[in-house]
Formats: C-alpha cells, structure tokens, sequence
C-alpha cells in the first residue's frame, strides 16, 4: 500500500535570487552612492571657496569702503547697498511683471483652455524661457527701453534698471506660469464639482477655490521666480548700463548694477581683476551675498509651503 500523505519535493531554486543580479544591484548603488556624494562634495567645495575669498576680502579692506559713493571695485569703492538697491529694483519691477502674467497664465490653461488650447499655448510659452538671456538684454535695450520705458519717463536714459526689470520679468513669466499651472491641476476635481454643484461661476471656482488649494504651489513658484530674477546676469548687464562702476541710485529710471551684473562687468575681460588689491577678491565676497541671499529665499520658500500645504 503506498503511502498517499508522502511530503511534497523540496524546492531547489533559493528565493534570495542568483549572486550575480546581487552584485549588479550593489554596484548600481555604489555609482548612485558616489553621484549623491560628488553633488553634495561639489556643493561644500563651492561654499568653502566663496566663504574663503569673502574673509580675505573682508580682511584687505576698511569697514568704510563697504560704504561709498557707489561700486567702483578697481577704485576701492565697494558700496554693497548700491547692488542690493539695484538688485532689489530690478527684482521688484520684474515681479510686477511676471507675478500677475504667469498666475493669468496659469489660471487659464488649468482652468480655461481646452486640451487642444493647452498642447498648443504651453510650449509656445515655454519657448520664451528658451531664448537667450543675452538676447532678452538686446530687446529691453533697443525696444522695451526707447518704447515702454523713454514713454513712461521720458527723462530716462538708454541704460535703466526698468529696462533691465522689464526684460527679466518677461523672462520669468514661463517658470512662474508653468509651475503654478502643474499645482492647479493637481487640485482634485472633486472640489471643483462641488463648487459647480453650490452655484459657483468658473471665476468663482477659479479664484475662490482652485487658487486657494494650490497656495503651497503657486508661493513655491514665486520664490523661483524671484531667486531668478536676482540671478539673471546677462540681461541686467546689456540694459542696465553699469558697466564698471555705478553711483547709488534709488530711481529705477537711473542706470545702476545688480550683484550678478557687477561680478560679470568686473570679471569680463581679463584673468585676473585689475585695479585695486581687493578688487578681485570682492568676486568671491559678491557670490556670498548672493548664495546667502537665494539660500535664504529657497529656505523661506521651503518653510512656508510646509506651512500651507494641503493634502487631500
């Protein structure tokens, strides 16, 4: 009589996988391992020679050069509110542009355009963030500033910070648009149903409901959009008219410099910065203000959209 209740084979094949996918495994993470590390090693480096270049800087100089009549770096001239005033100037008329044109944007291809309307007007306005900066710089000089700005203030010179902002703005509007266009329609659809089925208009819906459920996106858009603007260099160096040096100047009519402009203007030309002793050290201090500047900005961006965000 044989024996029915016999225990079944024993399996042979081991569940762990073979030896050699377990060694491809490791090596693919060793060489993410090592890209991740090289990043962050890159990025130290970059802060550990700017923070170096600043002491140096700061040592070679008096606390009274910080304030000047303007920046003229190979005079040692090195007055930082003249950049920060521009800087801030050229940010701000640029938001002004860019801030209300991106959120229309955005609101309309989310929430008006038709999906034939959006697969043809989103690259299109995508494109204008292809276009070289530099070439941007020749339109605010030749058009935005004889055209827009000479019409506002007729008094304005070829050279302005309004220019210089105009430009940038236009340059911004596709970051800002974009992003803010991807959180609206994150929105679920869900709440926009029940905004239509209460009564609501789409304007409503829109502004009321749509907008205020994508705050974490759109404010994370707008920081970008402003580390952009107070990181564009080419077009402030072609329309803002301050090469080599600028006086202090609060009107965005006046020629005037950003941080990123003054550190192109005096680097442009030579290998080493001519002029006075701590001329070329003032490179690296000017990156430091500005790494500290836009750090300062993406921690802000990060903190308030953890504040804001909503899940649903």
């Amino acid at each position: 009589m044989t024996d029915i209740a016999a225990a079944p084979p024993t399996l042979s094949v081991g569940l762990r996988g073979s030896a050699a996918r377990h060694r491809k495994e490791r090596i693919v993470k060793s060489v993410l391992l090592l890209a991740a590390l090289a990043s962050i090693l890159i990025s130290v480096l970059i802060v550990l020679s700017l923070i170096g270049g600043a002491v140096s800087f700061v040592q070679q100089i008096q606390p009274n050069q910080l304030v000047a009549d303007g920046w003229y770096p190979r005079r040692g001239e090195f007055d930082l509110a003249t950049l920060i005033v521009g800087s801030l100037l050229v940010a701000g008329v640029a938001l002004l542009i860019a801030v209300p044109a991106g959120l229309l944007s955005a609101i309309y291809l989310a929430e008006y355009a038709s999906p034939r309307a959006r697969r043809t007007i989103k690259p299109v306005l995508e494109i204008l963030a292809g276009i070289p900066s530099v070439v941007i710089g020749f339109f605010a000089l030749t058009f935005l500033s004889p055209q827009v700005v000479q019409r506002l203030n007729p008094a304005s010179s070829d050279f302005s910070l309004m220019a210089a902002g105009l430009g940038v703005g236009l340059l911004s509007i596709p970051l800002i648009a974009s992003i803010s266009e991807d959180a609206m329609r994150a929105v679920p659809s869900s709440l926009r149903e029940a905004s239509y089925g209460l009564g609501a208009r789409r304007v409503t819906t829109s502004i009321r409901i749509v907008v205020p459920a994508a705050m974490s996106g759109i404010v994370a858009a707008v920081i970008l959009g402003i580390s952009r603007t107070i990181g564009e260099t080419m077009v402030v160096a072609v329309a803002a008219g301050g090469s080599g040096g600028s006086q202090f100047t609060a009107d965005p009519f006046e020629p005037g410099q950003t941080i990123t402009a003054a550190m192109a203007s005096l680097a442009t030309g030579t290998d080493q910065v001519a002029g006075n002793n701590a001329a070329f050290q003032s490179l690296f201090f000017l990156g430091f203000v500005l790494f500290v500047i836009t750090f300062a900005l993406n921690q802000f961006g990060d903190y308030f959209v953890r504040r804001t965000r909503l899940q649903y």
